[in-house]
């Protein structure tokens, strides 16, 4: 299990610093004390640990001016890169400018990470000259809007949305809402006000249909991402409720959760996955759903 935390104590920053220097000093024969630099001491500094408590990614935030905040020293441990760590520290970084009321966040990136910071929706505002200098660095900028609060992909959330408020109705009955999405966890909420039943809580068939849409989602994003064609389809669901939900409804879904696989897909075969999401009352597990889901492959 991973979690983002605040470096706080002289242990904490000494592993945080350390795998900054190891990621993005050492391999340029960099000595120990060049990871730091004056902003460090009034920076917002993130870091992902295991359960262990040993860092696994980290990251900085600091302020320009007011409106103007930058992300610097992103780095991720080699052996655990591609597992969305990343991602959840521009979260986390975000989540901080935001709460300080920044406008904008602007990111240096040389060419080998600039399609994440892409992926993440940022736009580069100032081209380097690669060709003359490898290692230049171009700049990146996201302006906040209430859409790209989403930080991975945002753009195809927003084309999910649109496709569920046009072809699924009673989602944008329910006000179920597309709440964040990391290339790793998909979470979408609800309005219980829109859902509730005569105790003042919420429809069961109401906690069904989120769970139902959320794995949904997730494995609609995840075609996407492995540049597949197919209709996800729900084959059977099962639902466990363990307490009601009193408060605004939101659910989970995990892709280290899905179990089975698309490859079926690419030889024009039907691929079969079973997949869960838990559905929380704000931070309690209330429910949980588990889903049998068909990709049905285009055909010719």
């Amino acid at each position: 299990m991973y979690k983002v935390i605040t470096p706080s104590t002289e242990a904490e920053f000494e592993k945080y610093f350390h795998l900054r220097w190891r990621v993005l000093r050492e391999p340029f024969q960099r000595p120990l004390g060049s990871e730091q630099d004056e902003y460090d001491q009034v920076g917002l500094h993130r870091m992902v640990v295991n359960e262990a408590g040993e860092p696994v990614a980290v990251g900085r935030l600091h302020f320009n001016s007011p409106e103007e905040a930058q992300i610097r020293f992103m780095a991720t441990a080699p052996e655990y890169r591609g597992e969305g760590h990343g991602v959840a520290i521009i979260f986390a970084l975000e989540s901080a400018a935001r709460a300080e009321s920044a406008t904008h966040v602007i990111i240096n990136s040389r060419d080998t990470t600039i399609g994440f910071y892409k992926k993440c929706g940022y736009q580069v505002v100032e081209e380097a000259d690669t060709v003359k200098n490898p290692m230049a660095e171009h700049q990146l900028k996201k302006s906040f809007s209430e859409q790209n609060r989403i930080i991975y992909r945002p753009e195809w959330c927003e084309e999910l949305q649109n496709t569920w408020a046009k072809e699924i109705p009673i989602s944008d009955a329910m006000g179920i809402k597309i709440h964040q999405y990391t290339g790793r966890m998909f979470e979408t909420r609800a309005q219980l006000s829109r859902n509730i039943n005569v105790h003042g809580t919420m429809f069961a068939g109401s906690i069904y249909s989120l769970g139902t849409l959320t794995c949904w989602g997730l494995l609609h994003l995840q075609l996407l991402e492995r540049e597949l064609e197919g209709s996800v389809v729900l084959g059977d669901g099962n639902i466990h409720y363990h307490k009601p939900v009193t408060r605004e409804p939101r659910a989970v879904a995990y892709l280290s959760d899905v179990t089975g696989d698309f490859s079926a897909l690419k030889e024009g075969k039907n691929a079969r996955l079973m997949m869960k999401a838990q559905i929380m009352d704000e931070e309690r597990p209330v429910a949980e759903f588990t889903g049998r889901f068909v990709v049905l492959a285009k055909r010719d």
